[in-house]
């Protein structure tokens, strides 16, 4: 009877359901399914019982087994610190621990009795420690509701910070820091640097639904934002944020707030502080104490607990540390460039890849460029404005360029407006280390004919040839100041005045 409760439990059975399904009065239900959430077994456990070991525990009406304060119980108690701490450890289960155990006490309690009692234990010590989390397994994320504030020297105004707080799921060892905002820089430089703390990655960081996290929540599969990803892969680790509405899922870190807020944030209340790096190093300074100050009930600290059973097991970091990527969608130009709208500056692509949607990834040292999820350009990152940076297999020769742009055509347009405008043209493709990267120049000097005249361009073009400036600005400003309508004066019509200072002859 036990054995069907427990399996129509696991079914989602209500209590009344239950009763009808085995009839049996609804109250008889109601009692043995009180002892099951009492006895400290998972349905899935109970299940795998044998009848022996279920009748021992509730046949009969009985109580969950007892002893005396006798001798056995003394060892047993004595035992489960050890328990806890080995739990933690990856493949480590109950049933082996209560192997070992008997081994060493074979007049010890049974294996149901075991369980029962350490999870009276446990409860009883420590509200803080029900889950078990393996060592190495989860990295719990969150920012506190509460913010900190240091004074702005200079200005005197008080600035309030967000404060970051990262929990190690076994060991509960905890990171906390004072940051400007949660946006993604400071979200991502904040969980590089509790990877450090801890000297380790886990194999998953599990944040709250951050909008720095999650760019769109979902109950089964989030969306991760794009660096965040970019970054998880970075570390080897995977991002698995909490379900919504599901605080189970986020209670560790949820009481790692609790505890900082009565153990770090009551602490420097009275401080003031006039720079976010003073504000950290107080921080810091009163996290040392709360990873070493003992659990309630243990002879041990988080610091004890990380070092025996979670740090050997943590991945290694990287060689490097991550840098934070920006995404651009672009359109591979004529002239084989692409646009990095930020720095205004233009990048090759192979040419075969001409008016196809890329993307480019860019970081502060270097850009690269995709298509199709294929990397097909990379480049060091160049912040001058207005220029090029070019790959020379990427520019095909004129004879073989691909479009309706080339030298010759420029060139021809030139010269139906006026010989200065296509001597000038010629000088602005000359000028470029790749003519390719003249057509856009030229483009836009050759639309002025349409919009002031072809008088006034050719102008404007023989007045650049005397100044040796070749570049589409310097015809736009000519034109712009009217410039091109100033008549030149004759040199040699000039007299100097008469002055007595001035030797020579002054014919």
């Amino acid at each position: 009877m036990i054995r069907e409760i427990i399996r129509l439990k696991k079914e989602k059975f209500s209590n009344l359901r239950i009763a009808k399904a085995l009839n049996l009065s609804r109250p008889t239900v109601i009692k043995y399914v009180k002892q099951i959430e009492s006895s400290g077994f998972k349905l899935k456990e109970l299940a795998s019982l044998s009848d022996s070991e279920l009748h021992e525990l509730f046949e009969a009406g009985a109580a969950p087994p007892r002893f005396d304060r006798n001798i056995i119980f003394i060892t047993l108690t004595e035992f489960f610190p050890y328990l806890e701490k080995e739990l933690k450890k990856p493949g480590v289960t109950r049933q082996l621990l209560w192997e070992e155990y008997k081994s060493k006490h074979p007049d010890g309690v049974m294996y149901t009795q075991f369980c029962y009692h350490f999870q009276k234990w446990r409860n009883q010590n420590d509200a803080y420690m029900h889950m078990e989390h393996k060592a190495g397994d989860k990295l719990f994320v969150d920012y506190a509701g509460k913010k900190l504030s240091f004074i702005d020297r200079a200005t005197g105004e008080i600035k309030e910070t967000e404060v970051f707080i990262a929990t190690l799921g076994a060991s509960q060892l905890t990171y906390v820091e004072a940051t400007l905002s949660q946006t993604i820089p400071d979200f991502l430089h904040s969980l590089q640097n509790s990877f450090r703390y801890f000297g380790g990655t886990t194999e998953a960081v599990v944040p709250d639904n951050l909008k720095s996290a999650v760019t769109k929540s979902d109950r089964y599969e989030p969306w991760i934002n794009e660096r965040l990803a970019d970054f998880a892969s970075h570390y080897n680790t995977t991002i698995f944020p909490a379900r919504s509405r599901k605080p189970k899922d986020k209670a560790l870190v949820e009481g790692a707030v609790k505890i900082v807020y009565h153990r770090i944030y009551a602490a420097i209340r009275n401080k003031e502080f006039y720079s976010l790096e003073e504000l950290n190093a107080a921080i810091r300074e009163e996290l040392e104490k709360y990873n070493n100050l003992r659990f309630q009930g243990r002879e041990y600290s988080r610091r004890d607990l990380f070092n025996e059973t979670e740090k050997k097991v943590l991945k290694p970091l990287p060689a490097t540390g991550y840098e934070l990527k920006e995404y651009k969608m672009a359109t591979v130009q004529k002239n084989s460039h692409v646009l990095l709208s930020k720095d205004k500056h233009y990048y090759s692509v192979p040419y075969c890849y001409i008016g196809k949607k890329v993307k480019l990834i860019y970081t502060r040292r270097v850009v690269e460029v995709y298509c199709n999820h294929k990397r097909i350009a990379l480049h060091r990152r160049n912040y001058s404005p207005h220029r090029y940076t070019t790959i020379k297999t990427h520019i095909p020769s004129s004879h073989r360029f691909v479009s309706e742009w080339s030298p010759e055509k420029f060139t021809r347009w030139a010269a139906t407006i006026g010989k200065s405008t296509e001597e000038y043209i010629k000088q602005v493709l000359e000028t470029k280390q790749y003519p390719e990267q003249g057509y856009k120049s030229c483009l836009g000097i050759l639309g002025f004919a349409k919009r002031v005249g072809r008088e006034r361009l050719e102008n404007a073009c023989e007045r650049a040839l005397n100044y040796q400036a070749y570049s589409y600005h310097t015809i736009r400003d000519i034109l712009e100041k009217g410039l091109d309508k100033l008549v030149p004066e004759n040199s040699k019509e000039l007299k100097l005045p008469f002055h007595e200072n001035i030797r020579g002859n002054y014919e």
